[in-house]
């Protein structure tokens, strides 16, 4: 459950990839930012 782990949203925003737990119109608190 760390960055590197691409099933994770973390994993999805430091991978720079998009999916079910990281759709790209996304309207948040926070802003996805890059590690």
């Amino acid at each position: 459950m760390g960055k590197g782990d691409k099933r994770t949203k973390k994993g999805k925003i430091y991978r720079g990839t998009y999916g079910k737990r990281r759709p790209r119109k996304l309207k948040k608190k926070a802003p996805p930012k890059r590690a």
